[in-house]
């Protein structure tokens, strides 16, 4: 899950995409930790009554907090009112990516109408982002290969912070769902998207536009600004939250490494933090275990805690120590916020400097 999707269409020109070696070592295993198979087995369990008791309350704060916004449309108070609505509904993204695994609900039909509304909300079209994200997972924080890496080497620091608005993500989303809608599929796309999901991708982005385009009209209508601040809007003046906690996830670690402990943090937070973010603090073990379910996840973090590197207390401890590093990258692209791994259970499958392949 990443703040600001590579959208250039420009993967098929970088030049890591021409080493005729680099697959081959990408194939090498990655690291992974020891688990008994009855445990994991247990931890993987899908369960619908595990995802109901995160969506519904979700879902039911979203329709409360909306109503309460439309009631202070006009006064001052809609201004925390709509945040509040706003920062719920960019929660989206977070259930976005945990449902492209397909894991908080036993039943197929939950996880698939759960995750294509998801999608519409977090403006990501599902079925382009399914499989885009398959090769976020497939080659993580791998340079050339990732097509969600959060933060450019060498750092720029103005997008990651018009992105706390949307503004950069969102707005290269919502360009590439309308050349979608007309057919406009590029070379990118056709690398990675199944011919069998093109139509149906086509056909879903034509679906975005014509809610939006309705609702556009509903506004004209009324003579008020009020409907379009409840669709893909919020994305943009309450996703901060998102790309706050989005941001943990891997900036500033290595890069082209087969070991998610160096490139991929887990980061204690609060309850409620927690619930909108669908327990993806928990990224490392997330990364390796996917199909382990969210509500999972912090039992699989007791039960391998002492194989991986120690979990950051708060998101104050991210930020002191990602900012410097961030900001030092700016021109020193080779650095890298290095992680200690229990020397019990050194990486394995590390086979590039971090800095590059």
């Amino acid at each position: 899950m990443s703040s600001t999707p590579d959208a250039s269409g420009a993967d098929a020109a970088k030049p890591g995409l021409t080493d005729p070696t680099l697959d081959e070592r990408i194939g090498q295993q990655w690291y992974q930790p020891r688990i008994p198979r009855a445990v994991l087995k247990e931890l993987m369990k899908r369960s619908d009554a595990e995802g109901l008791r995160n969506f519904v309350p979700w879902l039911l704060l979203l329709v409360a907090s909306g109503g309460v916004a439309a009631f202070c449309w006009g006064t001052w108070w809609a201004v925390p009112a709509f945040l509040v609505y706003g920062t719920i509904y960019s929660s989206s993204d977070a259930r976005w990516h945990e449902l492209a695994h397909g894991a908080p609900f036993k039943t197929r039909w939950l996880n698939d109408a759960f995750y294509h509304l998801s999608s519409f909300m977090t403006i990501r079209e599902g079925y382009w982002w399914r499989w885009s994200h398959a090769r976020h997972h497939t080659h993580t924080y791998f340079q050339d290969r990732d097509p969600e890496i959060q933060v450019a080497r060498p750092t720029q620091v103005w997008p990651i912070i018009i992105d706390f608005f949307g503004l950069l993500g969102s707005s290269l989303e919502i360009r590439k769902i309308v050349r979608h809608a007309f057919g406009r599929v590029d070379a990118t796309t056709d690398a990675f998207l199944p011919a069998t999901e093109k139509p149906k991708m086509i056909w879903s982005c034509r679906i975005y536009l014509l809610v939006v385009i309705g609702t556009i009209g509903l506004a004209i209508a009324l003579h008020s600004f009020l409907p379009l601040m409840f669709v893909w809007t919020p994305r943009f003046y309450g996703g901060w939250l998102h790309q706050l906690l989005g941001l943990t996830q891997h900036a500033g670690l290595a890069v082209n490494v087969k070991d998610h402990r160096l490139n991929t943090r887990t980061v204690y937070i609060n309850p409620v933090f927690r619930f909108l973010y669908l327990n993806m603090n928990y990224h490392l073990e997330h990364h390796l275990l996917p199909m382990v379910p969210f509500h999972a996840l912090p039992r699989l973090h007791e039960v391998i805690k002492d194989q991986l590197p120690p979990a950051y207390p708060s998101l104050y401890a991210v930020y002191r120590e990602m900012v410097p590093a961030l900001w030092k990258q700016r021109s020193e692209p080779a650095h890298v916020i290095e992680r200690e791994v229990p020397a019990e259970s050194a990486p394995r499958g590390t086979f590039a400097t971090q800095s590059g392949i």
